[in-house]
C-alpha cells in the first residue's frame, strides 16, 4: 500500500469522502522526530492496508492544513474518520502505540 501525499487540492478527496479511517501524518523535511517516525508510518501503512488509509502532510508545503488543524509540533498524527477527526498524537513514539491509536480508532 502506498502512502498518499495529501495537499489542500485532494485533502477533500481522500480524507473528507474516504470510506475508510484516515491517518494523516503531519510532517517536515527538516524535523529529526518525523524522520523517526517515517519508516513506522510506512509499516503502519503496510500493516494496516485495507483497514485505514494513509497519508502524509507536508507542513511546509501545505500550511494552510497544518493551520486549519492546528497542528502546532511535528510529528501530529491525526486519525480521521466520516471526515471527522476522532484522535490525534503528537511526537515521536513506539510502533505499539500507534497501533493502540489505530485499533482503538478502526
Amino acid at each position: 500500500m502506498s502512502i498518499i501525499e495529501i495537499t489542500n487540492q485532494n485533502f477533500e478527496k481522500e480524507v473528507l469522502n474516504s470510506n475508510i479511517p484516515v491517518v494523516v501524518d503531519f510532517w517536515a523535511e527538516w524535523c529529526g522526530p518525523c524522520r523517526m517516525v517515517s519508516p513506522i508510518i510506512d509499516e503502519l501503512a503496510h500493516d494496516y492496508e485495507g483497514k485505514v488509509k494513509v497519508g502524509k502532510i507536508n507542513v511546509d508545503k501545505e500550511n494552510e492544513l497544518a493551520m486549519k488543524f492546528k497542528v502546532m509540533s511535528i510529528p501530529t498524527i491525526i486519525i480521521f474518520r466520516d471526515g471527522k477527526i476522532v484522535e490525534k498524537i503528537v511526537g515521536a513514539k513506539p510502533k505499539a502505540e500507534f497501533e493502540n491509536f489505530i485499533n482503538r480508532n478502526l
